[in-house]
């Protein structure tokens, strides 16, 4: 039976209510003593969701910040005319939604579970206590939202003087390093669908489709059974920078 609760800004959260879980994986909370993390457990609200189930909406007032225990989840904006854009996923150990908690904007993203997940969320008051009580959340907030702006920038520069073909390989690139490149190679997980590729590229899926099939030739991609196997990321990489190098 799903159960819904309330927060802070007024907006109910969907999901079922779960056990309380340990938040010792969360990347964020690295660095905080075992007693720290054990006590602010105790200040979340922990539900589980189930897959495609919103967890929250773009433009929402919630402003909690959330920890992924288990599962995985996507981050998506929704343009003006209706165009979604899958932006980023996360697996369990991740976080989100620490920037409403920062300005006490409206989320400027929506979240969706990708399979069956279980979060905690923390309220945006309780957010800020640990960041004052807490300066290695502090350091990892930070580097986070400069990891972002970062990645944000090059978008915007790959949008500007990257051809189609370029852009899809330059994503190809950046899904390899999140799912982790070991000997050169990465294993994406789930297969990301042509249409999921072409959301992020501002492209169609039908180009997608073409370069996965050139890259698969040429013995860069290949599609095994759930997975999509990047064999040699270093040459993406190179493709794309020697494109942003002329």
């Amino acid at each position: 039976m799903m159960t819904g609760a309330t927060t802070a800004g007024g907006m109910a959260i969907l999901g079922a209510k779960v056990r309380p879980v340990s938040l010792t994986g969360i990347a964020l909370l690295q660095g905080m003593a075992p007693a720290d993390i054990a006590s602010l457990t105790t200040a979340c609200a922990v539900r589980r969701y189930t897959q495609e189930q919103e967890i929250v909406g773009q433009e929402s007032d919630n402003k909690d910040v959330f920890f992924v225990a288990e599962g995985r989840v996507r981050v998506t904006v929704f343009a003006p005319n209706g165009t979604e854009i899958a932006f980023r996923d996360l697996s369990a150990g991740a976080s989100f939604g620490e920037l409403s908690a920062i300005d006490g904007l409206a989320r400027s993203a929506s979240v969706v579970a990708l399979a069956d997940s279980v979060l905690a969320s923390l309220s945006r008051v309780r957010f800020w206590t640990l960041l004052r009580e807490q300066p290695t959340v502090t350091e990892h907030v930070l580097k986070n939202l400069a990891s972002l702006v970062r990645s944000l920038s090059e978008r915007v520069v790959d949008y500007g003087t990257l051809a189609v073909q370029n852009r899809i390989q330059a994503e190809l690139v950046r899904m390899a390093r999140e799912a982790g490149v070991r000997a050169n190679q990465a294993l994406i997980a789930p297969v990301p669908r042509h249409a999921e590729v072409a959301s992020r590229v501002a492209t169609n899926r039908e180009a997608v489709a073409r370069e996965f099939n050139r890259l698969a030739r040429e013995g860069v991609l290949e599609r095994r059974r759930g997975v999509l196997a990047v064999l040699d990321v270093g040459r993406l990489a190179e493709m794309v920078e020697k494109v942003r190098e002329t």
